[in-house]
């Protein structure tokens, strides 16, 4: 059996140090990098080439998502397996649409992400086991079926795709308001004409949408 190499991203030394030890405990695993932010866990990426790299979402001067694009497009042979504490579909849709190929939950049991490092490794999709299943499989089908909602996306004004992509990022109305310059009430206007166009007012069912429908890609925002 070949050795699985493996670089960590964390800006927490006590985890790195427990994944290690936990890696380096497996007979088919040997860890060959680790980084304390995005920018180190990039050069880590480009300068070890490991076949997995386990990269916590959350860390300083570059978040996992903005790194994780970056590696698979620098890297694209290591398949990146996202650490995070958050369970939530929507997180798991957003990691898997910037190419992760595992997401395991900080918590779960190690054996997660010995799973996870194999199945990324083997260019396969693992997820926590805290997190459902069935993730995956809509993810898929909703990029497959992304293309028949091309007709509500075209309907968004230039206004209300520059609100949208700020509720998909996570921002409350005054926040959007204060970006924009308007109005709460005139943002509540667009969120409202924006559920109408797209056939859900829900956060969560926003962030699905702009995934399956690829509003989240740069170049859409750059139209």
């Amino acid at each position: 059996m070949s050795t699985i190499r493996i670089a960590l991203a964390d800006d927490h030394a006590l985890m790195r140090e427990g994944m290690v030890l936990l890696l380096q405990s497996q007979t088919d695993m040997e860890v060959v990098g680790q980084a304390s932010d995005g920018v180190e866990a990039l050069e880590t990426a480009r300068k070890c080439k490991p076949d997995v790299m386990l990269m916590d979402i959350g860390m300083p001067r570059m978040n996992g998502l903005e790194t994780l694009e970056l590696i698979r497009q620098s890297v694209p042979d290591t398949g990146v397996v996202i650490l995070s504490r958050y369970e939530k579909e929507a997180y798991v849709h957003q990691a898997l649409k910037a190419g992760a190929l595992g997401y395991v939950v900080k918590g779960a049991p190690s054996s997660d992400m010995l799973e996870a490092v194999r199945a990324a490794a083997a260019g396969k999709y693992y997820l926590s086991s805290q997190v459902q299943a069935s993730v995956i499989g809509s993810y898929v089908e909703d990029r497959r079926s992304g293309a028949r909602h091309g007709e509500h996306i075209e309907s968004l004004s230039d206004r209300e795709k520059q609100v949208f992509h700020l509720i998909v990022q996570g921002n409350t109305s005054h926040q959007i308001a204060d970006v924009l310059c308007i109005s709460s009430k005139t943002v509540d206007k667009h969120r409202a004409n924006i559920g109408r166009k797209i056939g859900t007012d829900n956060p969560v069912q926003m962030v699905q949408y702009a995934l399956r429908t690829g509003l989240l890609d740069s170049d859409f925002w750059e139209e």
